[in-house]
């Protein structure tokens, strides 16, 4: 009895070890690659401000592209999420982001609205299944009560997309406008593209699609990983049959469907993120692109800080519901603070602070519910599944902002529609969600 204490002991720092190098060996890679995903998905942002002009595009087919975008990805996701767990995750990235990488860059050929809108489809497509793909692939590697800490370092690579992103693409549109024949926005397609593809190779080569082939780990280590997941798979299988098929289960599991409501505030929220931040910063008077987006990168900064403040303390009191719900609903509250401000750069900049880091902190705590809340045969077709319903509300939402803008000159009733969506999908989490469906344990 007495060396049980030293035992236990040793065994948990073994377990840590584990952890710490499967963090070191998968995640700077997956952030990197998240990284050029959200830069090639939300550069349109910056874009538009010269590509309107030169191709003499509306607000309202700006707001359609951004839109389209979701189709392509909403019909892709649940069979490329369905893919990965068949083939592995180093082809499905392969996949992935090549696709997108050259799909970025042939953006810089559109000339018309409907070649626009038919880059953008495209882009959904090939991007489809990246993000609830990396999701599934962390369930491989770690438990639930270490994946939230682990999620919040994946989405860092949102924020570090915007403080690097929206900088680059200022820069890029200012220094080679019109050099070799090319507009500013073409050059902005062609070379942020090409990033996506050289990380697609590097991802294959580089990382394993399960725990069994990670020779860089120990027997010891792996038997500890392997322990922790077959515990989480057991105590989500009591009480639970195990005769439906993956997607048939899901399908039939109305926490699907829950999650998915609550995905369309999430998305809602992002959307006024990444694709309307600029042009607030726009209309509140700067119009120098370089100066747009270097102060397009400062609210991601705060974002960060944010991000991990709140991650740690729902990791520590293990609480999802009410740490995602807040920070949506203060993310709503920002937006309605936004509609009254346009025009006031630095209310616009503090409120666009504010919605930024309240979006990067609850998307973060939200998307762990997901892996904890759903049964294991209902896991990667739910995730799937309920993020392209969230992406039905990134589709609709960019069109109704560009409608009504185009409409009224103004974004601010358009705002405050969101604003509102972001709200309902918050009380759906709390009164959806009951806190006893989450239960986890430290490990």
């Amino acid at each position: 009895m007495v060396e049980l204490a030293p035992r236990a002991t040793a065994i948990s720092h073994v377990r840590d070890l584990a952890y710490k190098k499967v963090a070191w060996r998968i995640m700077p890679l997956i952030m990197l690659c998240y990284i050029a995903n959200y830069i090639d998905r939300t550069n349109v942002g910056i874009a538009q401000i010269h590509m309107r002009t030169d191709l003499d595009f509306s607000d309202e087919v700006y707001g359609i592209g951004v839109g389209l975008f979701f189709v392509g990805f909403i019909l892709f996701e649940v069979p490329s999420n369905l893919l990965l767990a068949r083939i592995g995750a180093r082809r499905t990235l392969l996949r992935i982001m090549v696709g997108w990488g050259l799909m970025t860059s042939l953006t810089m050929f559109v000339r018309t609205p409907y070649e626009f809108y038919g880059a953008r489809i495209l882009l959904g497509m090939a991007e489809a299944g990246f993000f609830p793909g990396v999701l599934l692939y962390l369930t491989y590697w770690f438990p639930s009560t270490r994946r939230t800490k682990i999620t919040a370092l994946f989405f860092l690579g949102l924020p570090i997309s915007g403080i690097v992103g929206s900088p680059l693409s200022g820069w890029i549109m200012r220094t080679f406008d019109d050099a070799l024949g090319f507009q500013s926005w073409q050059w902005l397609f062609l070379l942020e593209g090409i990033p996506a593809v050289l990380l697609g190779f590097a991802a294959f080569f580089w990382l394993q699609d399960r725990l069994a082939d990670a020779a860089w780990l120990t027997k010891e280590e792996r038997a500890i990983i392997e322990a922790d997941l077959a515990d989480e798979r057991r105590q989500k299988q009591q009480g639970e049959r195990e005769h439906a098929s993956g997607l048939r289960k899901a399908l039939s599991d109305p926490r699907v469907y829950i999650l998915g409501l609550i995905g369309c505030g999430t998305y809602t929220l992002a959307n006024a993120v990444s694709f309307w931040s600029p042009l607030l910063i726009n209309a509140s008077g700067v119009k120098e692109v370089l100066d747009i987006g270097l102060l397009a990168g400062l609210p991601p900064i705060v974002g960060i800080v944010v991000m991990i403040l709140v991650g740690i303390h729902s990791d520590k009191t293990l609480e999802r519901r009410w740490h995602a719900a807040v920070c949506e609903l203060i993310g709503a509250g920002a937006l309605v603070a936004l509609s009254f401000s346009i025009g006031q750069p630095v209310l616009t900049m503090v409120f666009i602070a504010v919605m930024t880091a309240a979006h990067y902190s609850g998307l973060t705590v939200f998307w762990s519910i997901p892996s904890v809340y759903l049964s294991d045969e209902a896991k990667a077709s739910g995730i799937a599944i309920s993020t392209a319903m969230g992406s039905v509300a990134a589709a609709a939402t960019p069109m109704m902002l560009g409608y009504i803008r185009s409409a009224t000159g103004s974004l601010s009733l358009g705002l405050q529609i969101s604003a509102a969506i972001i709200a309902i999908a918050s009380l759906i989490l709390l009164i959806g969600i009951p806190a006893s469906a989450l239960r986890e344990r430290h490990r």
